[in-house]
């Protein structure tokens, strides 16, 4: 299995670095993965699946093996936007925080079946990135991660453990969108999506969210188990979530498997997640959702 994993490394790393751009403009016009690079990953992905016998692993399991797959991809942020209407977009060459591990829960979930159509994976990941799984426009996609986790938590995809495992108040008022409209361009060009951005806000503040400081995290490692999903807390005003990946545990400490804007690829953290954050003068904890 580990030599599947590499071969698809390479394959990753090779087509971002000479097609990315162009490819990722097809796929943002059909809004599917036919006659793409992408459509070879996902044969490839899907062909590891089944030699591996993916669909025979826990969730968990598949979670982290999936996870792998895109180990070395190239960090890209705002592979999202930019088309004129929201489309859903499919690239595996380059991935944000978000789209990597949207990615990876959706093959995880769709990899249990060794016969999965391109089609199941299109429709697992539009139902996790949008709200009620139906993308609209582009207020309909689940900006604010504290908010992917509660609706993804209604459709019976994730189940939020924070509390669970001693977490504590998130007092914080959720308005970052609404108050920058000038850094999002969609939102500057049509104003009535501003108006539900801001439906959006007054909806997750009148939530009750719960985090783990930064301080308590080692304390509570054993709680999080492989394949959990982590949010970090941002200290920044107006913001829930300022970076997402996936735990994975590493000589029995807690690290993080992301797309990382520093590395500018997808790695596993070098060190403890607990230590990440507290030399980050912008994280103050982490969230937890675990896959159902």
């Amino acid at each position: 299995m580990k030599q599947f994993f590499q071969i698809l490394v390479v394959l990753l790393i090779s087509i971002s670095s000479c097609q990315g751009k162009k490819i990722q403009q097809e796929v943002k016009d059909s809004v599917q993965l036919k006659d793409s690079v992408d459509q070879e990953i996902f044969n490839s992905i899907r062909e590891i699946a089944v030699s591996a016998s993916l669909d025979s692993l826990s969730l968990e399991d598949r979670v982290i093996e999936v996870a792998k797959m895109f180990m070395q991809t190239a960090y890209v942020g705002g592979t999202l936007d930019g088309g004129e209407k929201e489309q859903l977009v499919v690239n595996f060459r380059e991935l944000d925080c978000t789209t990597y591990l949207e990615n990876v829960v959706a093959l995880s979930k769709v990899l249990s079946n060794d016969s999965v159509a391109t089609d199941d994976f299109l429709k697992e990941l539009e139902n996790l990135r949008y709200r009620n799984g139906k993308l609209t426009d582009y207020s309909s996609r689940l900006h604010y991660f504290s908010d992917w986790i509660y609706e993804n938590e209604k459709k019976g995809i994730v189940k939020n453990i924070t509390s669970e495992i001693d977490g504590e108040k998130y007092n914080k008022t959720i308005n970052f969108m609404s108050t920058h409209v000038g850094s999002y361009p969609v939102l500057k060009a049509d104003s009535s999506l501003v108006e539900e951005i801001r439906k959006t806000e007054n909806e997750i503040n009148k939530r009750e969210l719960f985090y783990i400081p930064e301080t308590k995290i080692q304390q509570l490692e054993d709680k999080i188990h492989n394949g959990d999903l982590i949010a970090i807390t941002t200290k920044i005003e107006g913001l829930d979530i300022s970076h997402v990946g996936i735990a994975i545990h590493v000589n029995n400490r807690l690290h993080l498997m992301h797309a990382s804007s520093k590395a500018k690829k997808v790695v596993i953290s070098d060190i403890p997640l607990a230590e990440m954050l507290m030399q980050s003068k912008y994280q103050s904890g982490i969230m937890v959702a675990r896959l159902k």
